[in-house]
């Protein structure tokens, strides 16, 4: 294993922890909230942390997600980075750096991704995050709170089986009222 390798659970989330409406919708994303005091995220220095990841790994709805942003002409979020999709269902396929799969997550965490990329982010979504954190796979979370409460939805981890102690490592305001949370996860 890459012992240098680190594996992020990254989410945007609400307030009160849903990633998405209970029908998949993610209409709420866009903010229109104003925070004069916080951070600018312009498009260089977005440009250059996205440069920084090695691998994405997701499920097959946040694919769909991802292919329907697309569609609408928000672009392929996850430029050429290479993306690994968790499914069991057939899916479209639209760029060579998407690979699916359907085995054993920790085999694909410890055995694969970490001996071959250095930075690997799961981008979605709370089934994913969770196993991750239930199989002790994830090194940190980083949570983007979004300035909204929609009362119910998809979690962003659902229940666990127990305590995961953290530690806080970054806190970011920004200036459309997004606030950004890093979080190591204490190994026990």
């Amino acid at each position: 294993m890459n012992t240098e390798s680190r594996v992020t659970i990254h989410m945007a989330a609400s307030l009160d922890g849903f990633i998405a409406r209970k029908n998949g919708a993610v209409d709420w994303l866009e903010t229109s909230d104003e925070f004069a005091d916080g951070e600018t995220l312009d498009s260089e220095y977005v440009k250059e942390f996205l440069g920084t990841i090695d691998c994405y790994v997701m499920g097959s709805r946040t694919y769909e997600t991802a292919l329907r942003f697309e569609a609408q002409g928000f672009g392929w979020a996850y430029g050429e980075t290479p993306t690994v999709v968790l499914t069991t269902r057939d899916l479209p396929k639209n760029r060579e750096t998407i690979e699916f799969y359907e085995g054993d997550l920790e085999s694909l965490i410890t055995e694969q991704l970490r001996r071959k990329y250095r930075n690997i982010w799961i981008a979605g979504g709370g089934d994913v995050a969770r196993e991750c954190i239930r199989l002790g796979l994830a090194d940190e979370i980083r949570y983007s709170v979004l300035p909204i409460l929609v009362g119910e939805g998809i979690p962003f981890f659902g229940a666990l089986e127990k305590d995961v102690p953290l530690h806080l490592a970054e806190v970011k305001a920004y200036k459309n009222g997004i606030v950004g949370l890093c979080y190591h996860i204490r190994k026990q």
